[in-house]
């Protein structure tokens, strides 16, 4: 059952459970909370502020700060303003973060005050954005510049909540998110309030129950669209409460479930299994909670058993893009669930599953995923040739390999893209490739995945030394140290003596994979496992 009535738009939703339970805690970080009453004010107000800052219809709003409260505000005002908020990685190095600040062309910059100094670098090499606005508390004497910096508390008080516009469509891009590509350059994804909502309620609300009495415990990083379809415009359509943590710590969240009322907690398979680690066999001390979910990798069969058995709480898994607004395919509770699977696809959803020669095959036959429904993406930022690449004739095609059984359930078998997956957080390939290659000692390199017990897959750089008395290890790893996030860093660097290549030059990486299954890395160094 599809919950039409949570797609509306964004506003409508904020001001009804203003009405209803204007008390009712929304979001809750180790700094503060806010009620609903507090948080339709709040993010009519910021929507005020940035359009009297001169951000225009559509313009972008860009969020480089950890977890918390303001994140779901800035989130939240971007519907009621009819601009567009784009989120960073927190763990963004400056140049990752230079690189998403020039390409969204972002005018106004939420931060904190630990990245302040790295925002206020980049908005003097930037003309184009005309104010920083940072959440918390800092030293305006410590940050010179000639871009105003403002305070996010004082910028709300200034601001009169009955002047928000809150006329944009649903329809409308509202959100954008960065994924990687092929090419290795991050790629923004156009989303709407319909498509992420379509997700809430077609999924979260109908499948996983999420409603009005929930406490959602959510570590996920919000820069994800798991975690900005579920735990915060998930949460704020139906009216239940989040808790925000920074990173994912078994201990905290044991505690968490311990002292507070937790009735969902979503995670990726990683946590999971690190969770089951953590517990080591005492038993989980969670009396309010219902349910687990899982989405952003594949999960293996094997842990969604141990962990339920280990538990008693069941861990509902599905499949999900960002280019989909997250999930195309869910586990229910009620009927059965096939081992391995992903699930049923969500309703009013279409889903393909296409040859190489273009045909649909046939059940238990292997295909490209194709899906069609309200919650695909708009298309990808300023990149119409690769929009044009993926969406044909209203399919989004995914790029990704599954089968399905009899009765429609899918398995996810493989990828035609070459994504890694890393414990939740993708990595391609060539994001890496692009920095170890500028090393003066690499002639050639590729990255393939590595198989890892606990993370599922982790990045090895497989590297061609030039003829000037071999490789610098060390410059290898301080050039991905410096530029890249901690979790696209290679877990090993892997001496060979060539690349395989076919005729057009795409890497072989599977006879790679095979000689690093044959033999350990002749040198290594990197980020522990």
């Amino acid at each position: 059952m599809i919950h039409t009535d949570l797609v509306r738009d964004i506003a409508s939703l904020l001001r009804q459970h203003a009405s209803v339970r204007p008390g009712r805690l929304a979001f809750t970080d180790s700094r503060r909370s806010v009620t609903y009453g507090e948080l339709d004010d709040r993010t009519a107000r910021l929507a005020v502020a940035l359009l009297k800052l001169g951000l225009g219809t559509q313009e972008r709003f860009l969020m480089y700060l950890d977890n918390r409260v303001e994140v779901a505000e800035g989130y939240l005002a971007a519907p009621r303003a009819g601009v567009v908020t784009v989120c960073a990685n927190p763990q963004a190095t400056p140049a990752e973060v230079s690189y998403m600040a020039v390409n969204s062309d972002a005018r106004i910059i939420l931060t904190d005050g630990e990245r302040l100094a790295t925002v206020m670098a980049l908005a003097e090499e930037r003309t184009s954005i005309t104010a920083i606005i940072v959440a918390g508390e800092f030293d305006h004497a410590d940050f010179p510049g000639s871009t105003p910096v403002l305070a996010y508390e004082e910028l709300l008080a200034q601001s009169d909540p009955t002047a928000s516009p809150d006329s944009a469509s649903i329809d409308d891009w509202c959100w954008m998110l960065y994924t990687s590509g092929t090419t290795g350059r991050p790629k923004g994804v156009h989303l709407t309030q319909r498509g992420c909502l379509w997700v809430v309620a077609a999924c979260w609300a109908p499948i996983a129950g999420l409603n009005e009495d929930d406490e959602v415990l959510s570590v996920l990083p919000l820069f994800h669209s798991y975690a900005l379809v579920l735990s915060v415009i998930g949460v704020a359509a139906v009216g239940a409460g989040a808790t925000l943590l920074p990173k994912f710590s078994p201990q905290e969240v044991q505690r968490r479930m311990a002292d507070d009322v937790v009735t969902l907690f979503p995670g990726v398979p990683t946590m999971f299994r690190y969770f089951l680690n953590f517990l080591d066999g005492s038993e989980l001390d969670a009396p309010h909670l219902r349910l687990c979910v899982s989405a952003g990798a594949l999960m293996p069969a094997a842990l969604n058993t141990e962990f339920e058995d280990a538990t008693g709480i069941l861990l509902l898994d599905g499949y999900g893009i960002t280019e989909t607004s997250t999930m195309v395919t869910m586990n229910s509770a009620e009927g059965s669930r096939v081992p391995g699977s992903c699930g049923l696809p969500l309703p009013g959803l279409s889903v393909r599953l296409v040859g190489m020669d273009g045909k649909d095959v046939p059940h238990g036959e292997e295909g490209e995923l194709w899906v069609q429904g309200p919650n695909v993406m708009l298309g990808y930022h300023e990149l119409p040739e690769a929009t044009a690449n993926v969406l044909q004739d209203g399919w989004y095609r995914t790029g990704d390999l599954a089968h399905r059984d009899e009765n429609g359930f899918l398995i996810i078998s493989g990828r035609l893209k070459e994504l890694i997956i890393r414990g939740g957080e993708n990595i391609y390939p060539a994001e890496i490739e692009n920095v170890v290659i500028a090393c003066d000692t690499v002639q050639d390199v590729a990255v393939i995945a590595a198989p890892h017990p606990d993370l599922g897959e982790i990045p090895i750089a497989c590297v061609v030394a030039t003829n000037r008395g071999g490789l610098d290890i060390e410059q290898i790893m301080a050039a991905c140290r410096s530029q890249l996030s901690y979790f696209k860093i290679p877990a090993e660097v892997l001496e060979v003596a060539h690349i395989p290549r076919t005729g057009s030059g795409k890497v072989q990486r599977f006879h790679l994979q095979e000689a690093f299954r044959d033999s350990h890395a002749t040198s290594t160094n990197g980020v522990p496992a």
